[in-house]
């Protein structure tokens, strides 16, 4: 495949729209639910996590800024607002609230989630049950 806008395109290397998703959370008696966009994993993100090896921001909080937006993909959080550091009296994301979102950013990019793999099948030559190591003949020299 040749290198184009068109070629990525087509492949779908390119992340899309925001995924609307509803989440619920709980603080103290409170039961919340909310509407959120999330982005697909992509630049913003790759840029967020780069940031986040080089030690200048929060993984999490950097992974939460670069994926909730709002319906046309701009972002709603920053990195500070999330750890709180944008405004201390308001304090850090409630912790309930930051997992919901962490799982929708979860369900709309498929992490965690396992596939199925087929059966392998054997041909029993590399067994290392007893059973077949009693059964093979010993070797004649």
């Amino acid at each position: 495949m040749k290198l184009t806008l068109e070629s990525l395109k087509s492949v779908g290397a390119f992340t899309g729209r925001p995924v609307e998703k509803e989440i619920k959370w709980s603080q103290g008696d409170d039961e919340y639910t909310a509407t959120v966009f999330i982005r697909p994993l992509g630049y913003q993100a790759a840029v967020s996590d780069v940031n986040a090896l080089n030690g200048k921001h929060d993984n999490l909080a950097g992974r939460i800024a670069a994926s909730v937006c709002d319906e046309e993909g701009n972002p709603i959080f920053t990195v500070g607002d999330i750890t709180g550091t944008a405004d201390p009296e308001r304090g850090a994301l409630d912790g309930r609230l930051t997992v919901a979102l962490l799982a929708a950013i979860f369900e709309v990019n498929n992490l965690g989630k396992t596939t199925t793999s087929p059966p392998s099948k054997s041909s029993g030559t590399n067994s290392r049950s007893r059973s077949a190591a009693r059964s093979r003949k010993p070797k004649s020299d």
